[in-house]
């Protein structure tokens, strides 16, 4: 009989592959949604490029509310933690229901027996407090939370995933905890309806970017980000580790340039113009306050490690450039741009 797994947020970009390829690798899978008029979208993006045969199922359960979290946890093997709350500009709207709902999953799944949950971190839990700052770092540092000038998403992922391993610390039973730590993700959507962070590429693709600020991103295709949480899921050597799956690092200025050059017509409204970094905190102050939150980015120096990932798990990330011209072939076969 086959493992099920839980996937939470099978709405969104990310969990939506994983979905996928779980039933392509022949899993039973059961994912949440906050609502089940949900149900349908994910069923129709899942089929795009897998046949659900019957193999999938869903729990009605919110990442901000206790209900449900029994129910979806019912008979479940393995987990995958994928979703994230959204929440506002202020602190307190991302920060308590990451946590929270963090937590709400790892009690329901300690209490439910399951064997182990892999959850979504994200890279910048592992970064110095200074984007600028020179060098590669892997696994073994973490974010300070308390640092007065991480902005709202960086404390939350970090908050959320310490107390994640606060809680599992004071466990004693079979369940294992492993986070994933990814970098910008990008490749292929399902569907247009929910584009997560690819809609960075749909907007240079469409022109809606008339400029690129000076920001580098390390490129990880969500087809190997999914392929990492199920060697996370599956292998032995996992249990009790995080691992990073950064890519390939590009200057949005590459991607514009790889995108304009490797487009063809459809390239044609790429700008690759660099915006000096004085004019985008200037648009930051007074025109524009959402890009506040990219100004601590600007120039970003770091890399991250991935030989951990590579060494235990066997991971292969593939090429950033390939991942960014599927992207955007991706997004205008599905008419997203």
């Amino acid at each position: 009989m086959p493992e099920l797994v839980l996937v939470t947020g099978g709405s969104g970009y990310i969990a939506g592959w994983c979905v996928a390829e779980l039933l392509r690798r022949g899993y039973d899978v059961r994912t949440t949604v906050r609502s089940a008029a949900r149900e349908r979208a994910v069923t129709d993006a899942v089929s795009t490029v897998v046949d659900p045969a019957g193999r999938l199922g869903f729990a009605v359960a919110d990442l901000t509310a206790d209900e449900g979290w029994e129910a979806a946890l019912k008979g479940v093997d393995l987990v995958l933690h994928v979703a994230s709350p959204l929440g506002g500009s202020d602190g307190a709207d991302l920060i308590t229901p990451a946590r929270d709902g963090t937590l709400r999953v790892l009690r329901a799944a300690t209490a439910a027996g399951v064997r182990r949950v892999v959850m979504t971190s994200a890279a910048n839990a592992a970064s110095p407090s200074s984007y600028a700052t020179e060098g590669v770092t892997d696994e073994t540092l973490w974010t300070d939370p308390d640092d007065p000038t991480l902005i709202p998403y960086r404390r939350s992922k970090t908050v959320a995933e310490r107390a994640a391993w606060d809680f599992m610390a004071a466990q004693n039973g079979p369940t294992e905890l492993v986070t994933v730590l990814p970098g910008a993700v990008f490749g292929p959507i399902l569907t247009k309806e929910n584009l997560g962070s690819v809609g960075i590429v749909a907007r240079m693709v469409s022109g809606a970017m008339p400029g690129v600020p000076r920001i580098g991103l390390e490129v990880v295709d969500v087809r190997d980000l999914v392929d990492v949480h199920i060697r996370a899921m599956t292998s032995p050597a996992a249990a009790g580790q995080r691992f990073l799956a950064t890519g390939e690092f590009l200057w949005m200025a590459d991607m514009a340039r790889l995108l304009k050059d490797g487009l063809g017509e459809h390239g044609r409204r790429v700008s690759t113009r660099q915006v000096p970094d004085f004019a985008v905190r200037l648009a930051a102050r007074f025109r524009d306050p959402s890009l506040r939150e990219i100004t601590p980015a600007l120039g970003r120096r770091n890399r991250h490690s991935t030989e951990k990932a590579r060494t235990l798990l066997g991971w292969q990330p593939r090429p950033a450039r390939q991942t960014v011209l599927d992207c955007a072939e991706s997004l205008i076969a599905h008419g997203a741009v």
